[in-house]
């Protein structure tokens, strides 16, 4: 009887032990989430992990240019609101830019900027595009996309 109990106790380790290296093989296939950035307009605030990122050698400029033209997510703004990003240390630490109807408004290496959305989002407009860039060495290596949508 004894015998029976150590079979079913090294069964159940043997289980155990194949469990935990399935699940630490499953998530070394895992890609690590992107830096988020972050928009605030008056109490709505959106996050977004990037459209492209590779923090270590760069986007090339192909896939930066079809990065920057996806879309992005939407906060509602009104002509007369401020403006509010915030950027990973990560980003800050490299340098990024936001480029707000393809004007950009940077170079910055701080966490946090506050803009006039008057400088950009016109009354009348519909909508604005913000495209958040991590840029250094003379190459981007991030890039987030949001929309302003005009709610007056």
């Amino acid at each position: 009887m004894t015998a029976a109990f150590f079979r079913g106790r090294s069964r159940r380790a043997a289980a155990a032990l194949g469990a935990v290296t399935f699940g630490v093989v499953a998530l070394s296939a895992c890609d690590k989430p992107t830096p988020l950035t972050t928009l605030t307009v008056g109490k709505s605030e959106v996050h977004s992990e990037a459209a492209c990122y590779n923090g270590k050698q760069g986007i090339s400029e192909k896939d930066f240019e079809d990065c920057a033209k996806e879309s992005g997510k939407t906060v509602k703004v009104n002509v007369d609101d401020d403006l509010h990003i915030g950027v990973d240390p990560k980003v800050a630490k490299k340098g990024w830019t936001a480029i707000i109807n393809n004007r950009p408004t940077g170079p910055w290496t701080k966490t946090y900027r506050t803009i006039p959305v008057r400088n950009y989002l016109q009354s009348g407009m519909e909508e604005a595009r913000v495209t958040i860039v991590m840029y250094g060495d003379g190459k981007p290596y991030g890039v987030w996309n949001y929309t302003l949508e005009n709610d007056s």
